[in-house]
């Protein structure tokens, strides 16, 4: 018979185990010593720590699922129950036991993280949802559908809800995609339709600009092509691949008229240019004849450099009024000339001129003699109010006995 504190062997050979419910058996033994029996389910036992400790290390280090670790759990307490093994039996159960507890409580934290992701699977839905129809409804065309493109791949790393939730909100992700690709096809549609619309539009100015390149009635024709510009621009745009050479096309035509413009103008301004130095000339001329002594000489010879003026033709624009302000200076210096002329040679203004100094002359002549009397008489107030009147009308007789010098009289 042999014994230890965990089991024992009997003189028949049968191997028991202590338990805290008292001895099992665990097997018989024939082949050997009773102690070699004992370190035989002794070994057996230390076969089950390990494997315990192994399935513990597991569960702390490694993924392993509940439903494995508990058949794990269940393969080792079937072999603990059974009491084939010498050993601490109870400490294995305990073990055992707290690793299913332990299994329990990360199924409940699985469970609840399981439940929060869906929770935060739920909303990032919800939140691209929301985005997507507010999307849907925008203009911004390329930034909107690469944005709704960036959604879909984020749906796509989201986990899945319920059935139900998942499919209720794919449905209306799904809508919202569909109804903006809905309003950008319609939206490039009727932009292609505009473009063509511009197209022919334009294809009819290359046609009108082409047609007026060959004119040579600047004026008018410049004023067509730049109506026919505000036309191109409110034309709008055509396609890509027709604005480029519609342009060419129609910016060419006005550059063959502008420029045969530009040569004709250049010699008109050369000929012009050689104008403003004849007329300089002949304006100096005519400044010659200034002061006028000789009017009837003067006015003779301003008519003939008005004949050779008259004959030369434009000047450039900006010194026309400059160089004929010089001429009109002499003229209208003629013209006062003249009518100083007039006045003298006129008989019916030489008499009213005669008439006015008369009574002038008789009014002085009156004053003077009043203003006498007064002075006599001692009365220097009236005196002096007679000397002021006195003053005003001599005043009046000389300006009237200067214009009657002009008459020669």
């Amino acid at each position: 018979m042999s014994s230890d504190r965990w089991g024992r062997v009997d003189e028949a050979g049968t191997v028991y185990v202590r338990t805290a419910d008292g001895e099992k058996v665990v097997g018989s033994w024939q082949a050997g010593s009773p102690e070699e029996a004992l370190a035989y389910f002794e070994r057996k036992y230390e076969g089950l720590v390990v494997e315990i400790s192994l399935l513990e290390k597991r569960l702390r280090t490694t993924d392993l699922s509940a439903k494995d670790a508990n058949t794990a759990i269940g393969h080792l307490r079937e072999q603990v129950d059974a009491h084939h093994a010498v050993g601490d039996l109870d400490a294995l159960r305990q073990r055992l036991d707290k690793l299913a507890g332990t299994i329990e409580e990360r199924r409940e934290e699985r469970k609840a993280h399981k439940a929060k992701q869906t929770e935060e699977a739920h909303k990032a839905k919800e939140d691209l949802v929301a985005e997507a129809e507010q999307l849907a409804e925008s203009d911004q065309w390329r930034v909107a559908g690469e944005r709704l493109r960036a959604l879909v791949d984020v749906w796509k790393g989201l986990p899945r809800l319920d059935r139900k939730t998942d499919d209720e909100l794919w449905h209306r992700f799904s809508h919202a995609r569909s109804a903006f690709s809905k309003r950008r096809k319609g939206h490039f549609a009727q932009l292609d339709a505009q473009r063509e619309d511009a197209r022919r539009r334009k294809e009819q100015l290359v046609s009108e600009a082409e047609a007026l390149s060959k004119s040579r009635d600047w004026g008018p024709t410049a004023a067509k092509y730049r109506d026919l510009m505000q036309d191109w621009k409110a034309a709008g745009r055509a396609q890509r691949e027709h604005e480029e050479d519609l342009w060419s096309r129609f910016r060419g035509a006005q550059d063959v008229f502008f420029q045969a413009r530009s040569e004709v103008f250049a010699e008109r301004d050369s000929e012009q240019r050689e104008n403003l130095t004849r007329k300089e000339e002949l304006a100096a001329e005519a400044e010659k004849l200034l002061p006028i002594t000789d009017l009837k000489a003067a006015r003779a010879a301003f008519r003939g450099i008005n004949e050779r003026w008259d004959a030369i033709g434009h000047v450039p624009r900006d010194s026309k009024a400059q160089i004929e302000g010089r001429v009109h200076t002499v003229e209208r210096a003629l013209q006062e000339a003249e009518e100083a002329e007039w006045r003298r040679s006129n008989p019916e203004a030489r008499a009213r001129a005669a008439g006015l100094t008369g009574q002038l002359q008789d009014a002085v002549d009156k004053l003077e003699a009043q203003a006498e009397k007064a002075r006599a008489a001692g009365n220097t107030a009236k005196a002096a109010k007679l000397e002021q009147e006195l003053a005003g009308r001599r005043a009046l007789l000389d300006q009237a006995l200067k214009g009657l010098e002009e008459f020669g009289g």
